[in-house]
């Protein structure tokens, strides 16, 4: 029993070797220090993104591997598992705000393959399907003035109760209303129970209140502002948005 106690011990001295050295080697590569576009004011003044900025390296030839991962596509996490890669400072990927994502790999891509990126846009005036060119470095921060408290988190007192509430979660076109306020809302009045905070979603909470509660959360959320503007077919310009897909990295 003692032997394979030592084998599975060596067998973690040589994982922790390997980290240690990838960790040493990645080190060397060029990296830089990137705005969030929360400017950290969404998270607890004791976090690590909390100065509104984060240390990022450059890509490299294997870090393009992931962005081919056929298992890390359908389950949705090549992005993540992108920038846990390329990310220098000490932070779990998971605890960066969506809205803080979408800036890191704008800058993972501009630093990667430059700032000018394809896209397929509509013209709304004429319904044509156009390819365009969008110069990333022209995506701005939304405008966000919310003033949070020592938690990272921020007070709704247009109701006569008072909501506290975060943008540190991740949400998802599938999640109902209630949950979706559920997920958001961390406080109301004095309590902090999940309990009290699901019964006041489920009973008290009148529909007009959490519409007017949703719109001001989406309209003061952080992140990138997508609107940019297009040259028409004929010399004329409009205004579209873009996505980040999938192919956002290829070129």
């Amino acid at each position: 029993m003692s032997k394979v106690t030592t084998r599975l011990n060596n067998q973690d001295i040589v994982n922790l070797t390997k980290q240690r050295y990838e960790s040493q080697q990645r080190s060397k590569l060029p990296s830089i220090i990137v705005d969030l576009p929360s400017a950290g004011k969404i998270y607890p003044e004791h976090h690590a993104l909390h100065s509104g900025k984060i240390e990022m390296r450059y890509m490299t030839a294997y870090d393009e591997d992931i962005l081919t991962n056929i298992s890390y596509i359908k389950e949705g996490v090549v992005f993540d598992k992108l920038l846990q890669s390329i990310i220098v400072t000490d932070i779990d990927v998971n605890e960066i705000a969506a809205a803080d994502k979408e800036g890191l790999l704008i800058s993972a891509r501009i630093l990667a393959y430059g700032s000018d990126y394809p896209v397929k846009v509509t013209n709304p005036k004429t319904n044509q399907v156009l390819d365009r060119n969008v110069d990333l470095t022209k995506i701005k921060f939304k405008s966000f003035d919310l003033i949070a408290d020592a938690n990272g988190e921020f007070t709704y007192a247009e109701t006569n109760r008072i909501i506290k509430f975060s943008y540190l979660v991740e949400l998802t076109e599938s999640q109902t209303i209630s949950e979706t306020l559920k997920a958001v809302i961390t406080q109301v009045d004095e309590s902090r129970s999940p309990e009290d905070i699901e019964y006041f979603i489920r009973y008290e909470f009148l529909s007009a209140d959490a519409k007017r509660f949703r719109t001001f959360y989406k309209e003061n959320m952080p992140g990138l502002d997508f609107d940019y503007e297009f040259e028409g077919e004929n010399g004329g310009t409009f205004t579209s948005k873009f996505p980040l897909n999938t192919d956002f990295f290829w070129f």
